[in-house]
């Protein structure tokens, strides 16, 4: 057609659509992305969704590039029931015994090591649990990383051949959860009140030297 009138009108169309594209900052993952204890049961996290999450250990950062971590998937059902009956939560409301009945997590990322833990393991560890907390909350879900877990237990029953180094739990968050900056002199432990759970964090001008 003369002057080119379909492709500017694909044009118009095209920039119409790029305009009903939302844009979910970093920060504002930064800001979602919470350490739920509790999840929703009617919300069952599949394979794939775990998948979707480990896939970001193919992009991120790893110290001398040796990408020694590897990842055991738990989905719902008796393995992630004993999972459940192998961690523990909330170890600064101990009397709260949390996750609460009927809470409990789901599924998860069991996160191993294929070499001795050293400080570049534990920092690419960090990185990893990080970027697919991250991950997790861009999908619309939720996440907990969790160290306290009983290791020979976990090892021996998914007969893992490396060890396991922390793990992450996944699902749709059942909890309500809000920071709360704080002074440097204020308790860093989180706690809850009226059912909402808040965390403590410091302010920016308290952190920069």
């Amino acid at each position: 057609m003369a002057d080119g009138y379909l492709e500017k009108r694909m044009d118009e169309f095209n920039s119409g659509a790029k305009k009903t594209v939302k844009h979910v900052s970093l920060d504002t993952l930064f800001e979602k992305n919470r350490s739920y204890r509790g999840y929703k049961k009617d919300f069952v996290v599949k394979h794939d969704m775990l998948e979707r999450i480990v896939n970001v250990n193919t992009k991120i950062a790893s110290g001398k590039n040796q990408q020694a971590l590897r990842f055991k998937l738990v989905t719902k059902g008796e393995d992630a029931d004993f999972v459940n009956g192998n961690i523990k939560l909330g170890g600064m409301l101990p009397e709260l015994h949390l996750p609460y009945k009927g809470t409990e997590p789901e599924a998860f990322v069991i996160v191993c090591g294929t070499v001795p833990e050293n400080k570049i393991l534990d920092i690419d560890l960090g990185i990893s649990l990080q970027s697919m907390a991250l991950k997790t909350t861009e999908m619309g879900l939720n996440a907990l990383i969790i160290c306290a877990f009983n290791k020979v237990n976990i090892t021996e029953h998914f007969n893992l051949k490396y060890e396991p180094l922390a793990i992450l739990a996944v699902g749709k968050g059942a909890e309500n959860i809000k920071l709360k900056p704080i002074s440097p002199d204020e308790s860093k432990a989180y706690f809850r009140e009226n059912d909402v759970h808040y965390v403590p964090k410091l302010k920016l001008e308290d952190i920069i030297l």
